[in-house]
């Protein structure tokens, strides 16, 4: 049996010291996470959390820096997940569009009111990503290099 982990994008967008999070229904019930989503056959890391800024929350994301690199297993799922998570900047927003199967709705939520619903969180990487994008971790986009087919 070979294994693979799922290799996921997360856009950590913060506006007037607020973030960007999801509300989904899952199995779990109604958690919270970054707009994040699985990299797909085919596109950079890059163009993958464009695409799910956009498809779950309905704003266009401009990564400037990638915030840090997580390696998450779940253990309600079994499942080992990288996920790579993308600072950036919101350059838009559709608010007629319609957001993927499962979004509830886009917030904008200060770090206090998402750490005191961390029991809410899709996975513990939710409030990590903020931690260390708040203490002012960024890597240059430059690390993540892409080789087209």
């Amino acid at each position: 049996m070979v294994w693979k982990p799922n290799v996921t994008v997360a856009a950590v967008a913060e506006r007037d010291g607020r973030f960007l999070l999801i509300e989904e229904e899952t199995t779990r019930g109604r958690l919270f996470n970054q707009p994040a989503g699985h990299l797909e056959s085919g596109e950079s890391l890059l163009e993958a959390v464009v695409r799910e800024a956009l498809e779950e929350s309905a704003y266009s994301f401009a990564p400037t820096a990638l915030v840090g690199i997580y390696q998450y297993r779940s253990g309600a799922e079994g499942v080992t997940y990288l996920r790579f998570a993308f600072a950036g900047e919101i350059t838009g927003h559709d608010p007629r569009r319609a957001l993927d199967t499962g979004i509830v709705r886009a917030v904008w939520l200060a770090p206090d009111e998402i750490r005191r619903d961390s029991a809410r969180h899709r996975s513990p990487l939710v409030m990590r990503c903020i931690d260390d994008y708040v203490a002012g971790q960024r890597y240059p986009l430059s690390v993540v290099y892409h080789q087209p087919a």
